[in-house]
């Protein structure tokens, strides 16, 4: 088989921090009708491909996440978003998988997005960005693991925005993935989740600063906007039970009301460190069109509004994950998944977590989700052959 395969291109030296330019010769056609090309594509990857390529996980990133999954974000100088998930040793052991992360399409860590230059004018896209879909963030994906030389994933993997782009690898390159894990996502956008969205973006086009998606021109940037549409959000990523647990009604640096206006509880002083950290590390046009991409989502729509369409014949293997607690992709939408799913004959395993820290869970110390996946990732690697020992001594 490795004879047949074709060369690696730029994975020499292996570690974060790559970026490759695809579409030059063949665009990107993207939903909206355009074409997109060249692109760039921001990713990095951890572990040793093997001989015959067949070991690659591909993880993909939610909303506001990015391609800096296991390492130190350059960015913000804090560990990767999925440290507790991806390493030597832990459920996506590195040192038997060979891992890649890459920033969505409509990104701003590296992938080509709206704060790109135009090259018609030189100046930054802004909105003269093609409007981007969660098929089209898979298919540049596509293209990349093209690049790279890897015909199947062992694996893609990834929660909330991130299960949405597995789905759809599973829905458009059955063929190329062998097993596919959703956390916390749905088949569709709900019209609550469409609604906090709008929420945001209002925030955003609210700001003076934005200026009509040019405000690079203007050599501002809408901060408040943005930060507005982050705490809106991350209170949907969190539940009643763990905020409370958190903040409860205490006072923040006070022992007492002080019938005003300024930061009074711990809550609302935690929601503005959240917005001002959001905004030095995050675009937010990329937001605007990230948030866009995740509304248009509906893969029943791609198949004619049935679900179970999309997985006929399918043989890739599933492990669909909930949690009890989370109101924002909450269980019954994937159970959805499950039932059509299990319409199409597919191989499914479904386990919803007991927990009261929300959607963001997934992202957090869950031992239960930690051993069923690990459970179901060694079973698909006995199914795929992947059991034996690596040249460190790992499991390869």
């Amino acid at each position: 088989m490795s004879a047949a395969l074709p060369p690696l291109h730029s994975l020499d030296p292996i570690g974060p921090g790559h970026r490759v330019t695809l579409g030059e010769t063949l665009p990107l056609k993207l939903d909206c009708g355009l074409d997109l090309g060249p692109y760039q594509i921001a990713y990095t990857t951890y572990g040793k491909l093997n001989a015959d390529r067949s070991n690659a996980v591909l993880v993909c990133h939610a909303l506001t996440g990015d391609q800096h999954v296991a390492n130190v974000n350059p960015i913000t100088g804090k560990p990767g978003w999925w440290t507790t998930m991806i390493g030597p040793g832990k459920v996506i052991d590195t040192d038997r998988f060979f891992v890649i992360c890459s920033n969505v399409l409509g990104g701003c860590l590296g992938s080509s997005g709206p704060k790109d230059s135009d090259p018609s004018t030189g100046k930054p896209y802004g909105l003269r960005f093609p409007v981007i879909t969660i098929r089209d963030m898979v298919n540049a994906q596509a293209m990349l693991l093209d690049h790279l030389g890897i015909q199947q994933l062992f694996c893609a993997i990834g929660g909330s925005m991130g299960g949405m782009q597995v789905l759809q690898w599973a829905a458009s390159y059955p063929e190329r993935v062998f097993a596919a894990i959703p956390i916390a996502c749905a088949a569709k956008h709900s019209a609550q989740n469409i609604a906090f969205h709008e929420v945001g973006r209002q925030a955003i086009y609210a700001d003076p600063q934005w200026h009509k998606g040019d405000y690079f021109e203007h050599n501002t940037i809408p901060r408040a906007g943005l930060a507005v549409a982050r705490m809106a959000a991350h209170i949907t990523y969190l539940s009643e039970a763990a905020l409370h647990r958190k903040f409860g009604r205490n006072l923040q640096n006070r022992e007492r009301i002080t019938y005003g206006f300024e930061t009074e509880f711990q809550v609302e002083s935690y929601l503005l460190h959240q917005g001002s950290s959001f905004v030095e590390r995050f675009d937010a046009n990329s937001y605007l069109y990230i948030t866009r991409a995740m509304d248009y989502f509906d893969l029943a729509g791609q198949a004619g509004g049935v679900l179970a369409n999309v997985f006929q014949g399918t043989k890739t293997r599933f492990c669909v994950v909930s949690f009890t607690s989370d109101w924002l992709f909450p269980t019954t939408e994937n159970k959805e998944i499950v039932r059509a799913l299990n319409a199409a004959a597919a191989n499914v395993s479904f386990v919803e977590i007991e927990t009261d820290k929300g959607h963001d869970a997934f992202l957090l110390d869950e031992p239960v989700m930690f051993a069923t996946l690990q459970g179901f990732i060694d079973g698909c690697a006995e199914q795929r052959g992947l059991n034996g020992r690596s040249e460190k001594g790992g499991r390869a």
